[in-house]
């Protein structure tokens, strides 16, 4: 069965950064688009940016626009999420998660079928 292990999270100091990789198994990393979410305590899941199938497009939401970075490792079945200034507002816990959904991007949680279990990031003031 297709599994997605998201790690790299922990607590860091505002302004500080952080890495999350993402693995993937069990299916091809190339036939679906790739996405990380956010979830913070009582919200739903916010995407932050997902890629397409063929790595071709990348899409950002206004939240991760300019701090946080998307890219890939094919080899190895990674994605990752570089997170530069954090903020206290960036706490949560961080999902990778696949769609096979065709049209892009791929923006609701709604449209992915496969999660990780995710990583809590804490951001400290």
């Amino acid at each position: 069965q297709a599994q997605l292990v998201e790690s790299g999270g922990g607590l860091v100091q505002a302004g500080g950064s952080l890495r999350l990789s993402c693995a993937a198994s069990g299916r091809s990393f190339s036939g679906y688009a790739m996405g990380w979410f956010r979830q913070a305590p009582g919200k739903g899941r916010e995407l932050l940016v997902v890629i397409s199938r063929s790595g071709s497009s990348t899409y950002y939401s206004n939240s991760a626009k300019g701090r946080f970075t998307f890219s890939r490792d094919s080899a190895k079945n990674t994605v990752y999420l570089q997170m530069n200034s954090l903020k206290p507002e960036d706490t949560a816990v961080y999902y990778c998660a696949t769609s096979s959904e065709i049209p892009f991007p791929t923006t609701s949680a709604g449209q992915y079928d496969t999660w990780g279990q995710g990583t809590q990031v804490t951001v400290s003031s």
